[in-house]
């Protein structure tokens, strides 16, 4: 099987990484799947994937630093991001790091896939005002902050000055992925 067809899939939640595992190879690709930075090290090495689904939210890891690791094993690699809350600060860290594409769970192969094909950026998108509500301000805050403290709740909280058990209660009702 060439390089071209070759997906390796980052994802911590085993029963959705087998699905999507499946659903890929339906299509012919040939997969493999890590569960963490450390998984995925271990399975470049020797194998060079011409593409990579990669979740944010990696249990306490984050999924920007299997960004980095798969850019710098081959630059020119197809790399999505699925996460389940997605955020502008999240997503401009991604493409910074090198990924191809951000996509908001739930998405499907098929989503997944034309991420995949897209390699330019689209000059027609929609640009237009987006209301904002209280909460999505708050939450976009929060997980920026997450994002610089490397997703560690502890000093998150005190970087906003609030309790942990707080944050914690915040990030139970909203769980990133």
């Amino acid at each position: 099987m060439d390089a071209k067809r070759q997906l390796v899939i980052v994802e911590d939640d085993e029963a959705f990484a087998r699905t999507l595992k499946r659903s890929f190879e339906r299509r012919d690709y040939e997969v493999r799947v890590a569960p963490g930075p450390d998984a995925l090290e271990a399975l470049l090495t020797g194998w060079r994937p011409g593409y990579a689904v990669v979740d944010l939210k990696l249990g306490n890891a984050s999924g920007l630093s299997c960004v980095q690791t798969l850019r710098a094993a081959d630059p020119a690699m197809r790399i999505v991001v699925l996460t389940g809350f997605a955020s502008i600060a999240t997503a401009v860290e991604a493409i910074k790091l090198g990924a191809s594409y951000y996509l908001a769970k739930p998405s499907n192969t098929d989503d997944i896939e034309a991420a995949f094909e897209r390699a330019e950026g689209d000059v027609d998108a929609p640009i237009g005002a987006r209301p904002s509500s209280i909460k999505t301000v708050e939450w976009e805050h929060i997980h920026q902050t997450l994002v610089e403290t490397g997703f560690n709740i502890s000093e998150t909280a005190r970087r906003l000055g609030m309790h942990r058990r707080t944050l914690a209660r915040k990030l139970e009702k909203r769980q990133i992925r």
